[in-house]
Formats: structure tokens, sequence, C-alpha cells
């Protein structure tokens, strides 16, 4: 047999509970075979005996009551007569003798016939008395059972004896001839008890794993001290929900008295879902309920899923401190989402009223009842408070719909002295009021107003929180408690100082971009033009946007500009321009760009050179600031430069990565004006071309920048499709309308970059307003010239302007006669000024002087410059062009 080793054991040495409990009943088993074998052994000797002696008796008296035994007693010769019918007698009833007795004990017959006349051996005299005597006894024959019985006359005297005798060994014979029956049977029995023991002892081994006595004591003892040790509570219930089991654990959690086991689980006065968990089986984990003042977590599981008997065990642990644990890391995650929400609510644009409106609003629905948050004045001037004061504006106040006699929002407050409110202002200590009905001084400003709060409103708890910065108190925030029914506590104080000091960070941040964007916006309203210029030459309408605060830089600060300049000769520039980038240096750039444009176009210059010009000075002022920072300099600016002139129609431009212009013509036509393309400014050392077209009157001119067209979520062509249709769409109206449609079309919900537009309807200048002639280079012809302009000016009602006009033209053709080439044209134009124009093909300009006193010459130059208001040169393809202004009364 083999061992839970694997090795092999002796019988006799077996130490499994199964072996010694198969040893045991093999034993037992083999001793009751034994006793069963010698009783039956016994009982056949038993009966040997009796069968003897009841045959011997029966025989002994049949012959003594045989007829004629009376008269063979009574002949002379009684053996012989006897001898012959005792061995038939004897030979018949199988008895081993019959012997013939008369009364004085003397042998009549006997199977050995040297024994007849001798005394008998045995007892046979109470059966003269009538006794039949039988006797046990061992003879020359071995042992043997004898008989006497008497023999009666008629008379009922004794006048014989008849002993009959049979052996133990003869009457045995037959029971001997059935023993190995016998125990065939009791090995056969033997055998089959020896398998059902066997086949217990299999199943008893299964169910102890083959564990010996002082294992299983010993496994019995560490189970039985685990489970009552165990700091969980351990039930097993049966299929019949009869309780079988419950350890120390167990009865202390559910309270059970000591005599639990066996009792019905509806016994127990358990709470209805404990007690139904229990009885049902099914299985939990972890399941919750509570039970007395504890709350238990309950896991179960059924028993019989490997074969185990059926029923159910279930498992109980105390979690009513955890339960007070999570209860408060609840709290303490409740309190972190609110932070977290609030880090994304408060402080979502950099203006400081609305980030203190985000504070108390956030506050009044997440943490309070009623909020407030008051500001010092220069605070919201955008300037950094230099004292601590106690005079604040209500700033924001958020709380339910309802009236209160709290401050209203605007109201100017004088938090008074040696009150809580002001003491946590000046020491910039925050404070809590549990009980506002106690009064404890937070009431003393205003007594009255106090007591409706507390009696009629129902205000009971307060916290104020300094709302400072980097050490200077901005202001005050003000949680109120009215509807909640718990009151402000100490974890409540450090979570308003939390709000508080996130919003504080953002009202400082919104404070300082405030007074920024103040100062950008001040500095670009002054670059920007504040206004239309007096011309004639076009119909103009703008629109200027800037970028939504928070997306575009500082709020909306940029680089974009646009410029209507009045020039010479009744001509106006349009100019639009980028510079890319937010705040105020492209602001600052942007100013010198304008103002470069400006100093340009005093110059008269095509578009083509004044671009150049103005890319030269780009080039210059990245050189100038990359000296001084690195990657200070201009990160890039384009531009477009147009020149209309009423007079001829004609409109010049050029672009330096410029976006086209668009043309309208009057029938609602609407192109994009193929001007060549140059590169941004800045870039240096490549040309610019210029395009000149011809718009007829009425026709628009619009100069936009690239935020107009271009978006996040739009393409840049679709954005220029769109521009062009809109346009197109508008022929008819009047610029303002047109940029308004344009505007409602094309501007993005949140614009990110700056918008400039400027829409431009023309005008042409007809003959009634402007007089030409062509003169040739000689001297007379001056003469006939003042008069044709005098004529002229007659007509167009300017008599007073005639002589100082005649003048004027007389020293410029003078000049142009004696130092210039080829023919010699001048203009009238009539104007809002009375402008005079002399051209040649002669590019030396004059030169103004002051003559000495004995200079024949050199004096109409200056005269001409003393008579007029303005006077100038410009230069184009075939020689230059002198022009003077003069006001004038009428337009």
């Amino acid at each position: 047999m083999a061992g839970r080793d694997g090795r092999r054991r002796s019988v006799l040495k077996m130490r499994t509970v199964a072996g010694q409990v198969f040893l045991l009943q093999v034993a037992i088993v083999v001793l009751l075979v034994a006793a069963a074998s010698a009783a039956l052994v016994l009982q056949g000797r038993s009966d040997s005996e009796r069968e003897a002696r009841n045959r011997s008796v029966a025989v002994a008296e049949t012959f003594a009551n045989s007829p004629g035994i009376q008269a063979a007693l009574k002949n002379p010769n009684p053996a012989e007569v006897l001898r012959r019918p005792a061995e038939l007698a004897r030979e018949r009833s199988g008895v081993d003798f019959v012997v013939v007795l008369n009364t004085h004990g003397i042998r009549y017959t006997h199977p050995i016939p040297n024994r007849v006349g001798k005394m008998f051996v045995g007892t046979w005299k109470p059966a003269l008395k009538g006794h039949v005597v039988t006797e046990k006894a061992t003879g020359t024959i071995g042992p043997l059972v004898s008989a006497v019985v008497p023999v009666y006359d008629s008379r009922g005297k004794v006048v014989g004896l008849v002993s009959a005798g049979i052996t133990i060994k003869h009457v045995s014979s037959v029971v001997d001839e059935e023993l190995p029956l016998l125990f065939g049977s009791a090995g056969g029995v033997l055998l089959l008890a020896l398998g059902g023991t066997a086949l217990v002892s299999r199943r008893l081994r299964r169910q102890t794993h083959g564990l010996g006595p002082s294992e299983m004591t010993r496994m019995y003892e560490h189970h039985d001290a685990v489970l009552h040790a165990v700091r969980e509570g351990v039930i097993i219930v049966g299929s019949d929900s009869r309780l079988l089991l419950a350890n120390d654990e167990a009865r202390r959690l559910l309270d059970l008295p000591k005599d639990v086991e066996g009792r019905v689980i509806t016994d127990l006065g358990l709470d209805p879902d404990t007690r139904t968990l229990l009885g049902s089986g099914r299985t939990a984990t972890d399941e919750v309920h509570p039970v007395g003042q504890r709350m238990l977590a309950i896991s179960q599981r059924p028993t019989d899923q490997d074969g185990g008997p059926p029923g159910s065990v279930t498992t109980l642990r105390d979690t009513t401190e955890l339960q007070a644990l999570t209860g408060k890391a609840d709290v303490a995650r409740e309190r972190l989402r609110l932070l977290y929400d609030a880090g994304t609510e408060i402080g979502t644009t950099l203006d400081v009223v609305r980030t203190c409106e985000e504070l108390a609003e956030f506050a009044a629905a997440n943490f309070a009842d009623f909020a407030s948050v008051d500001l010092a004045e220069a605070v919201l001037r955008g300037e950094e408070p230099t004292t601590v004061v106690l005079e604040m504006r209500r700033t924001a106040f958020s709380g339910p719909d309802v009236e209160t006699s709290l401050y209203p929002l605007g109201e100017l407050i004088h938090f008074a002295p040696h009150t809580p409110m002001s003491d946590a202002i000046m020491n910039g200590e925050p404070i809590l009021v549990a009980n506002l009905a106690a009064f404890s001084g937070w009431h003393k400003a205003q007594p009255e107003r106090a007591r409706r709060l507390v009696d009629e409103e129902g205000i009971h708890s307060m916290i104020t929180v300094p709302m400072q910065a980097r050490g200077v108190i901005l202001g005050v925030a003000t949680f109120w408690r009215a509807a909640r029914a718990e009151a402000f506590e100490g974890e409540d104080l450090s979570v308003a100082e939390e709000l508080v000091a996130r919003a504080a960070v953002s009202v400082d941040n919104a404070r300082r971009y405030s007074r920024e964007h103040t100062m950008a916006v001040t500095l670009q309203r002054s670059l920007l033009p504040r206004g239309l210029p007096d011309q004639n030459a076009i119909d103009v309408a703008y629109r200027y946007l800037p970028a939504q605060a928070g997306l575009g830089g500082l709020g909306g600060v940029g680089g974009d500009w646009f410029d209507i300049i009045p020039l010479p000769g009744a001509r106006v520039a349009l100019v639009v321009g980028d510079v890319v980038g937010h705040g105020l240096h492209a602001a600052a750039t942007m100013g010198r760009l304008r103002t470069a444009v400006h100093n340009f176009s005093t110059l008269d210059l095509p578009p083509d050179e004044l671009l150049w010009h103005l890319d030269e000075l780009v080039t210059r002022i990245d050189q100038d600031e990359a000296a001084g920072v690195a990657g200070a300099g201009v990160t890039g600016v384009t531009c477009l430069y147009a020149i209309y002139d009423p007079v001829s129609g004609n409109c010049s431009m050029a672009r330096a990565g410029h976006l086209q212009p668009v043309i309208v013509h009057e029938d609602g036509t609407a192109v994009f004006a193929e001007v060549p393309g140059g590169p941004p400014l800045g870039l240096g050392g490549l040309p610019f071309e210029t395009l000149d077209v011809h718009l007829p009157e009425n026709s628009r001119l619009v100069l936009y920048t690239d935020g107009l067209v271009e978006d996040r979520q739009r393409d840049i062509d679709e954005g220029l499709t769109l521009l062009r249709r809109t346009l197109a769409a508008q022929a008819d109206r009047t610029p303002e309308q047109a940029c308004d449609a344009v505007l409602q079309a094309l501007l993005p919900e949140t614009p990110r970059d700056d918008i400039a537009l400027l829409i431009a309807r023309t005008r042409v200048l007809d003959n009634e307003h402007v007089a030409d002639w062509e003169i040739p280079a000689d001297p007379a012809a001056v003469g006939r010239l003042r008069a044709d302009v005098t004529r002229r000016l007659t007509e167009w009602g300017l008599v007073e302007e005639a002589f100082t006009t005649e003048l004027i033209l007389s020293e410029l053709v003078t000049n142009a006669i004696r130092y210039a080439s080829g023919p010699i044209r001048v203009r009238l134009i009539r104007d809002r000024s009375l402008i005079c124009e002399v051209s040649d093909h002669s590019s030396t300009s004059p030169h103004l002087r002051q003559a000495a006193g004995t200079d024949e010459g050199g004096r109409g130059l200056f005269l001409v410059a003393q008579f007029a208001e303005r006077w100038g040169t410009r230069y184009s393809g075939q020689g230059k062009v002198i022009w003077t202004e003069q006001p004038i009364g009428v337009s």
C-alpha cells in the first residue's frame, strides 16, 4: 500500500485514518466470523449430544415397551430370547448398543457377547424407581450418551431395565458433513465484509485526504483556531436555511446567541435585507448592509460548486470605520473637483469685471448661496493699489433671484474700521463667521441691515476672504449661506481661500492686461486715421475691426492699417497694410510704416517706387532692432498702394505680398485686379511692378486685409470667392452699405486677426472742372494764356483768384519756356482748391531761393510760393509737373 508520499507502507504501520479504520474493521470481521464459526461448532456438538440422548431414550423406551419383552424377561433363559431382538433393534435404530438388564443390573444382552452376564457400567438404579436415566460417559467405544428406562409388567412393576446408547461421533457425523458448507459460507461472509470495509476505507481516505489521526487533530485545531481568530465573520448555512456554523466574529457582528447552530435563519432576528440574502444562497460580493449600528460588507458563495454539500458560506466584514473614511475621502474628492471646475470656469477672459462675475457665479452655484466681489477703484481702472483701502466698489454679485439686504451691484462700500471684515482686509487674513445670529461684531457697520439679513432672509453664516496677488490687496470676496442648512466650517475656509486665490491671480492678470491694453489701444488709435480727409476724388467708407480679446494678442491691438491720402492734382492715394502679429510691437511698427507712407506720398512717387522706399525702410528697421534684441525684427509686412486720378479716371496700383484688390463695375461685375505680385516688405532686392487701370465713374475699388477672408473654419479661396460674390451683389449700394454687407457675410464669429476694409466709389471730374492748354515755347504765348485763364476763371466764378492765378502761371510758364524743352502743357482744376499744373519734358526741378537786391532774376518761384497755398513738383515718365494750390471760396 502506498502512502501520501508515494512510498510503500507496511499494513501494520499504516498511519492514515482510513488505513487504521480498515485494519480495525478487518479484525472485527475476522473475529465475528471466527466467533460465529465456533458458535456453530459448539451448537453442532450440543445438538449432537441432544440428538444422542433423544435417540437413546427413544430406542430404549421403544424396546422396553415392545411386545414380548415382559415374557422374555420371565423366561428361564432371557439372554437367549432377547439377544436376537436386541441386536435387530440396535441395527435398525442406528444406536451403538441395546442392553437389557435385570433388576440387579446384570446384562442379558450386549453387542459384545463376552459382556453378557456382567454388571452394567453406569447409572441404572434410578430407573428401578420408574425414572429414565440418561448419562454421558466415555466408554470403550468413545464418548457416548446412554439412556436406561424401566420395563413394566402388566401390574406396573419394574421387571427389568433397557439401556440404549450411541456414541457422539456417530450422531455428529451428519453435522460434520455440513461443516465445509458452514466454513465456506463463513469465508464468503468474510470476503464480502472485507470488500465492504475496503470500499468504506477508500471513501474515508478520499474524504480525509490520507491524513493521519494526529494530522487530522492538528488540522482541526488549526481550523478551529483560524476560524475563530480571523477578523471576518464566517457563516455556513445549509440547504434547509439552517445555520450550520458561525465563528466568534460572526456572532459578534450579528449579535447571535451561543446556541445558534441548527436554528433557521429567519429566527435569528436579522434585518430583512440581510436575512433575505443569507437565506437565498445567491452569489454576492461586498454588498453593504446596515446591521444595527454597523455597516457590514457581505460576500456569499454556494458550497456545492465543486461537489460540496448544498448550502452557502458567507463572510462578513465590519466597514463602519471604512465608510466613515470613505465619506471623508468623498468630501475631499468633491472639494478637489470643485477646485478643478473653478480653474476651468474662473478667469476665462482677460477682463477684470468678468473674472469677478465668474467667481461670484461659480461660488453661488457650488459653494454658497450668495457671493459678492468688491474691488478697489484703482483695480477697476487697471492700476495697482499702493495702499490698503477700506472703500471698494461692488463689482460682482450672484445668488438666488430674490430681494436681499446685501449691497447691490455697483455700490461703493465703506468697510467700517474695527469690524471683522475690515480687519480681514487690513491683515490679509480670511475670517469665518459660522453663526451670524450671534452678532459677534460683523454687524456694527449697519446693525439694521444685519438683522434683516439674519432674521428675515435667513442668512446664517459667512466667509470673507481678501483678494490679494503679489502681496497687494485688490479687493475682497464674501460668501453667504442661507438656504443650505449646514453652516460654513473650518474646512470650507480653505476651499474659499483657494477659490479666491485663483480668482485673484486672474484678476491681477486682467488688471495688468487692461493697463497694457489701454496703452496699446491708445497708441493704436493715435496711429490709425481718425476720420476721412477732405477730397472729391472718391466716395469712401472703411471698417477696422480688431481681433477678439484673448485670441489676437492684446485684445485686438494689431498691425493692420489703412489710409486715405489726398495728393496734388485732386488725386487720392489708398493704402492698406498688415504687420504680422499683435500687440504693442505690431502697433508701433504699423505707426512707423503709416508715417513713412505719408512722408513718401508727399514726394508724389508712383506706387512701385513708394513700395521700394518702404521696403528699404523695413529692412533698416529689421537691422536696427535685430542689433538690439534678438528676434525683435519685423516678422512680415504686406502693403497695397493705389493712386486714383479723378481727372483721367486712371488708377495705378502696386502691392507687396498683399491680397489682390477687387474692382466692382457699375453693372455689378466684380473682378480681382491682376496687380503684379511683389514680395512682402523687408525682403529686399526684388522690384515691384505697377498696374494701370481705367476706372469709370461709380466703379468700386475694394482693399482689405487677410483677416476678412481667412479663418480656421474657412479656406482663403472660399473666403475670396464669397467676398467677390458679396461685392457683386452690392454694386448699387453706397460704400457704407457695402461695408456692412461684406462684414455680415464674411466676419468670423470669433475673429482671430485684425480686419481692415476700404471701399472707394470713384468720381470723375468733367470738362466743367478742368481746363487744359498746350503752350508753344514762345514768350508771346504767355499773354494769350493769361487771357484764356482769366476767361475760364470768370466762367467758374473765380474772378477774385484771376490776378493771382495769372501771376503764378506767368512765372511758371516763363520758367518752362526758358529752362525746359519740348511742348508745355497747362491745366487748371477746379476742386476744393484751385489747382494749377505746368508740365514739361525736363526732369530738372526748380529750386526756391532768396534773390539778392541786385539780382535781376530768381524772384519768380519765390513769388509763386508766396501767393500759392502749396506748391510742389512731381515726376512722370515724360518729364515733370509743377503744381500749385490756391484756396477758393466755393468748391
